[in-house]
């Protein structure tokens, strides 16, 4: 298989995966707004990854169509986005059918269940459950010159075999799933295994990877869209692995595991700034069962002054959350304290709330 070197830049990346992972998926307290977090990450996910592929549809027609409202488009593009979202639904049940699996297997079928998703009604269904049967190239649109040239149609499903073999062999304590779902990544793409769809299958195959192996990090992350933000990067980077070898299970994959553990780290990184806003000591981890606790936009920010100021009053929570009744918010600080997360000190308006677990004052 393609070997790699861990360089500094991958040490980081996957120190930084590591160290937002935890924060993410052990945080005591989530925001009730998670769920809309990750419709929104559905929407950029689509969206990026059809449009990293050429495709125009505009971001806002993309979400009408994701919620199932008419949106205006070409006939190609909304199929495409139909297509890939579709393609994410099949995720979460091989993600799910992993969870009941204590040793899951990969298998082809997989992958052409992909792609046809991918395909569906834009090629012909003989070519969306097969791999490709002849030679193709990518070439300069200006130039004409030849920048891609897979390999022949002929070695494909043995190319393919090889990969699922391998996948199937790794130990998860031995080799991190984030290399082997970037390595599929890059396998697939230059493999090329089919006359249309490959950079998206070969995407959703790298997300079914870290899916499978419990690296769905909530699935609140959308590397398709710091793979399209960065587009002239990505394909660099591919075709610079390209050139290290002329076997391709022989290339050096060192470049492109920078790339691809950076995304993850960058994405990642976003999602922790979003959880450690209303990150509490960890002891609360104890005081709440290691249950996760979900908070509303509100409550949120009440949470947020405490960490800073080690308690709130009445008079200071209606200033840091306006036009809202002192009813309203009483019934917010009394259900953080049904929640085990505050305590209450003191009666009347002069009452102090803080955490169950005190924090030191500026912390």
């Amino acid at each position: 298989m393609p070997h790699f070197e861990i360089t500094n830049k991958i040490l980081r990346n996957i120190g930084t995966i590591e160290a937002c992972r935890e924060i993410i998926e052990s945080a005591p307290l989530i925001p009730a707004y998670e769920r809309k977090f990750k419709e929104d990450i559905v929407v950029r996910t689509v969206y990026h990854a059809t449009h990293l592929e050429g495709n125009e549809l505009p971001f806002e027609e993309t979400k009408k169509l994701i919620e199932g409202r008419h949106a205006t488009g070409g006939e190609r593009e909304v199929q495409e986005i139909i297509n890939y979202r579709n393609v994410l639904k099949y995720l979460d049940e091989i993600e799910q059918q992993a969870g009941k699996e204590p040793n899951f297997v990969f298998k082809e079928g997989q992958l052409l269940k992909i792609h046809t998703l991918v395909v569906e009604r834009i090629i012909p269904k003989e070519d969306a459950t097969y791999y490709r049967k002849a030679q193709v190239v990518l070439k300069n649109s200006l130039t004409g010159e030849v920048v891609f040239r897979p390999p022949p149609a002929i070695e494909v499903p043995y190319y393919v075999s090889e990969l699922i073999n391998w996948l199937n062999g790794l130990k998860n304590e031995e080799f991190h799933p984030v290399f082997a779902a970037g390595i599929s990544l890059y396998l697939l793409y230059t493999i090329h295994p089919f006359i249309e769809g490959n950079g998206r299958t070969a995407r959703g195959f790298a997300n079914l990877v870290l899916f499978a192996k419990k690296y769905d990090v909530r699935k609140l992350f959308s590397l398709e869209e710091f793979f399209d933000r960065r587009s002239e990067e990505y394909y660099e980077v591919l075709a610079k692995v390209d050139k290290t070898h002329p076997q391709i299970f022989q290339r050096d994959l060192t470049a492109w595991l920078e790339f691809f553990t950076l995304s993850l780290a960058s994405e990642l990184t976003r999602v922790k700034g979003e959880i450690k806003k209303i990150s509490v000591d960890e002891k609360l981890k104890d005081v709440l069962g290691g249950k996760q606790v979900a908070l509303s936009d509100r409550q949120v920010r009440l949470i947020e002054y405490i960490e800073d100021y080690g308690q709130i009053r009445m008079n200071e929570a209606k200033e840091i959350v306006p036009m809202v009744s002192d009813d309203t918010l009483l019934r917010d600080l009394m259900d953080l304290i049904k929640k085990g997360i505050l305590r209450k000190k003191g009666s009347t308006k002069k009452a102090v709330y803080l955490l169950r677990v005190k924090r030191e004052v500026g912390r």
